[in-house]
């Protein structure tokens, strides 16, 4: 059977699971989910400060077409996060000052966008955050059809609706639905860890305990030699 090509109802990340998930930074959760999840470094905030999180909300359009997210604004609900393949198209804008003010006032989370925004300065005045390839004055047409609610690809990465999209400075973090709470724990003692590494570090202690058996794995000394 055919599937429509809105999707509506689909099953998200419980809030309780965004609030907790929302604590760790995408360099975390991107380590202890096997380095996977984490989208193409071509995909931006428009300021360094800006960060997200919450559920996919997916869209896919045509390259300089946004009719598709102009649809999917109408039906998403607070704390979603846009995601939005676009193809990672830079030759026009498929959001600007206008639809970020929109998206905005619906309560969303952010925006996340392989294509191009425009408005570059008022949106960052806006505070609301926004990922994207990068920027282009160009409007787009509102002309062709897309889908809304089904598995896209975002910066290389497969988003299906509802998973947990969190980012922030270093870029963008993709963890299934399904999966994201399992990662909490662990997510929780790697921040430890690095905390204690890293006070360590700042008490002179600089060496790194495994470089010599990497070293001798790769084949760079033999065994029982020190660098």
């Amino acid at each position: 059977m055919t599937q429509p090509n809105v999707l509506k109802d689909f099953e998200r990340v419980a809030p309780e699971i965004v609030k907790k998930a929302a604590d760790f930074q995408p360099a975390i959760l991107s380590d202890v989910n096997g380095r996977r999840g984490a989208m193409h470094g071509r995909i931006q905030p428009l300021n360094r400060r800006m960060k997200l999180a919450g559920p996919a909300l997916t869209v896919e359009v045509r390259p300089g077409d946004n009719l598709m997210i102009h649809a999917a604004l109408s039906l998403a609900k607070p704390g979603d996060v846009l995601v939005i393949d676009g193809k990672a198209d830079q030759t026009c804008a498929l959001m600007g000052a206008i639809m970020m003010n929109a998206a905005r006032q619906r309560g969303l989370a952010g925006v996340v966008i392989d294509g191009a925004v425009r408005d570059a300065i008022e949106l960052e005045e806006l505070g609301f955050p926004v990922f994207s390839v990068g920027t282009n004055p160009n409007g787009p047409t509102k002309e062709v059809a897309g889908r809304i609610g089904h598995p896209v690809s975002c910066g290389g990465v497969t988003v299906h609706p509802g998973d947990f999209i969190v980012a922030d400075a270093d870029g963008v973090m993709c963890v299934e639905r399904e999966k994201i709470e399992s990662l909490l724990a662990a997510a929780a003692e790697k921040v430890v860890a690095e905390a204690r590494r890293i006070d360590g570090i700042k008490q002179g202690d600089v060496g790194a305990p495994w470089l010599g058996q990497a070293l001798v794995k790769a084949g760079v000394i033999k065994p029982g030699e020190n660098l």
